[in-house]
């Protein structure tokens, strides 16, 4: 019997949720969006448009989807465990994508939706996507 040898890709993580794609498991995202904005104060003139000023940048916010399947080596049921645990702990988490941070600090989940795609004939769940909003987190 030879050794087998098989390539663990890292996507990135949400703190210790690691989305990776690798012989045992696969746990990838998609559909990554960022939402950026500027935060503007509006001063009405008579008589004149009005004047914006400049106040300092925005909260950004990321959403993405997390396709789970247990033919690809996890039990969604627990993954979705796991993320609600998240979730509800309000912890802000670091998001790393390609080995780099996301923005300039923590996260945390704001919104998270779960679709059960398919189960088997006893109620297990066998494919899920889940979507996930976060906002940047400042101290």
């Amino acid at each position: 019997m030879g050794s087998q040898n098989y390539v663990m890709s890292k996507i990135g993580s949400l703190g210790p949720v690691t989305f990776v794609v690798s012989e045992g498991a696969t746990r990838t995202i998609d559909d990554f969006t960022r939402n950026t904005a500027g935060r503007w104060a509006q001063h009405d003139i008579i008589g004149k448009k009005p004047k914006k000023e400049w106040l300092g940048p925005g909260i950004d916010s990321v959403s993405f989807s997390v396709q789970l399947d247990a033919r690809l080596g996890l039990n969604p049921r627990k993954e979705l465990d796991r993320l609600i645990e998240l979730e509800r702990a309000g912890k802000a988490l670091p998001l790393i994508i390609g080995r780099k941070g996301v923005g300039t600090g923590l996260w945390v989940i704001t919104d998270m939706s779960q679709a059960w795609d398919s189960m088997d004939n006893i109620g297990n769940v066998l494919t899920s996507t889940v979507n996930i909003t976060l906002e940047e987190y400042v101290k």
